[in-house]
């Protein structure tokens, strides 16, 4: 019963965590303010946690186990290399508007207050990885493959840095608000198709028939992990 109650309250905290160093970064969340938020004693945060430096990267180590579970599911799925990679970054944006641990790792990575848990290197290495082989294929649309992994890095952390935040604990969160719910998978699904028409061509090729209207498409991706394949439909 006991170890029942520390592991909820664990929990909590973690989650508490993950809210306050979303919205105010690592310089401005504090101990007690997310003690506050938990609904429990400042001591009992510092049972589980000796300090913000541990909180936070107990916080990162979440997120990043949630985006390496992202990125196996994408990895899984079998897509052409260029696909696989615009997949993964239409993931992440959706992954980033419902996750707030996600949110707070990529935070603390920018900030560089967590160096030792860095978000960025669970994916970006992936979709640097699938261009490289998608630029070495004969016809690929990709040229210049490490001006293109750099250019979806930016567009992942971009999407990340201008995500509004939260007006405090307990307030709606920022991105579901902004552009609709996964407006910015649709806006990042609509920049693909303008930077690989080829590829956006692909979703509708021989062996992948063309969805039908009112279906998952990437402009409208699914459900968290499994973005659909970049098509040319409207």
């Amino acid at each position: 019963m006991r170890q029942e109650r520390a592991s909820r309250t664990r929990r909590a905290l973690l989650r508490a965590a993950a809210e306050e160093f979303d919205r105010l970064g690592y310089a401005g969340a504090s101990l007690a303010g997310i003690a506050r938020a938990a609904g429990i004693s400042l001591g009992a945060l510092t049972f589980h946690f000796s300090s913000k430096q541990e909180l936070s990267t107990a916080v990162s180590e979440q997120g990043c186990a949630a985006t390496r579970a992202l990125v196996a599911r994408t990895g899984a799925r079998g897509e052409p290399p260029v696909q696989c990679a615009v997949s993964l970054t239409l993931g992440l944006v959706e992954l980033l508007e419902k996750d707030a641990s996600v949110r707070a790792a990529a935070r603390l990575d920018r900030e560089a207050a967590d160096a030792g848990h860095g978000w960025q290197g669970v994916w970006a290495p992936v979709i640097h990885e699938c261009l490289r082989a998608a630029a070495d294929a004969e016809g690929s649309p990709v040229g210049d493959s490490a001006a293109l992994a750099a250019l979806a890095v930016l567009l992942v952390c971009g999407t990340e840095a201008t995500l509004p935040r939260p007006a405090g604990p307990g307030s709606p969160a920022g991105p579901a608000g902004h552009g609709g719910q996964q407006g910015n998978s649709a806006l990042l699904a609509r920049i693909w198709r303008q930077i690989l028409p080829q590829t956006a061509q692909a979703g509708c090729g021989p062996g992948r028939p063309p969805q039908p209207r009112g279906s998952h498409t990437a402009l409208h991706p699914p459900s968290t992990g499994t973005p659909a394949p970049v098509t040319n439909e409207a």
